[in-house]
């Protein structure tokens, strides 16, 4: 009787240099596109290290490029990887390399700003990216309404706009971007870069963040109110606070608001603390829907 022999999968095929991949597909970053491609394995494995614990978690990359941290991340434990480009020659690019990870790579064509990242994955989701510099705030504002769907995320900007997230009050860099993503997160600073970390080398620098949601969220209602809230008093950052929640709110409104949070309304928005905003943010709700 002849014995069966159980054959195994053959290995799937080797991943060619990242170079190769670029000048095959004719992948010279574009301006545009905010494209800083990062192709370092060492310094994408220790951005993937940054976000933690990986094992049975989906990842969710925006910007791929040529795959430079999408190799990384195949590499580490996440359970899927799930890849959203705009750029046609760098999808053609992720594809080939899908075919080393056919069961864990996936791709999404399209423009990440118009995706609800909720519906593409299930939880628990992480977004771990290299953001393309000209969509990289939007996007951030975006998953901060969100936030509550993400476990963490960690996240290349340019340096400036890292320390704005990361900034305190009474700092120069501390603005809007610093209220609501500290509201909703831990922040965190966990790498720097220099311009020659990238190809090509952008003019400034860069700086991975990672930010953690916090156990209790805000609602839809309450960020919208807080959105609104920041953009007035940070609007005219150099004016009383009085004076620059006037236009959005009314004079007797904001003189009102700031009175009931316990806020002299002769500080400016820069010397608030997160806490106070939220404060102003409660009552700001609670006025709108009583008045509706």
């Amino acid at each position: 009787m002849r014995s069966l022999v159980a054959m195994s999968p053959p290995p799937p095929p080797e991943r060619p240099p990242l170079r190769e991949v670029i000048a095959r597909h004719g992948l010279a970053a574009r301006h545009a596109l905010g494209q800083h491609f990062l192709l370092d394995g060492n310094v994408t494995a220790r951005i993937v290290r940054l976000a933690g614990d990986l094992g049975d978690r989906h990842v969710i990359e925006v910007g791929p490029g040529p795959g430079g941290l999408t190799r990384s991340l195949l590499d580490s434990d996440a359970a899927t990887v799930t890849a959203i480009e705009i750029d046609p020659r760098a999808v053609a690019a992720i594809r080939e390399l899908s075919e080393t990870a056919p069961d864990r790579l996936r791709i999404v064509e399209g423009d990440a700003l118009a995706l609800d990242l909720r519906s593409l994955v299930p939880a628990p989701r992480r977004i771990i990216a290299n953001l393309p510099y000209n969509v990289g705030t939007p996007l951030l504002i975006g998953w901060l309404r969100q936030a509550a769907a993400f476990e963490g995320l960690t996240l290349m900007f340019q340096r400036e706009v890292a320390e704005r997230i990361a900034a305190q009050p009474g700092t120069r860099a501390y603005g809007r971007l610093s209220v609501l993503a500290q509201w909703v997160c831990a922040i965190e600073i966990g790498l720097r870069l220099p311009p020659a970390a990238f190809v090509p080398p952008p003019r400034v620098s860069s700086a991975v963040i990672c930010l953690t949601p916090h156990t209790s969220q805000p609602s839809a209602a309450r960020f919208a109110v807080m959105e609104r809230l920041t953009a007035a008093a940070f609007g005219q950052r150099r004016k009383m606070l009085r004076a620059a929640l006037r236009a959005a709110l009314g004079t007797s409104a904001a003189e009102s608001l700031l009175r009931r949070a316990g806020i002299a309304p002769e500080r400016r928005a820069e010397t608030l603390s997160v806490a106070e905003f939220d404060r102003l943010a409660a009552l700001l709700e609670a006025d709108t829907a009583g008045s509706s």
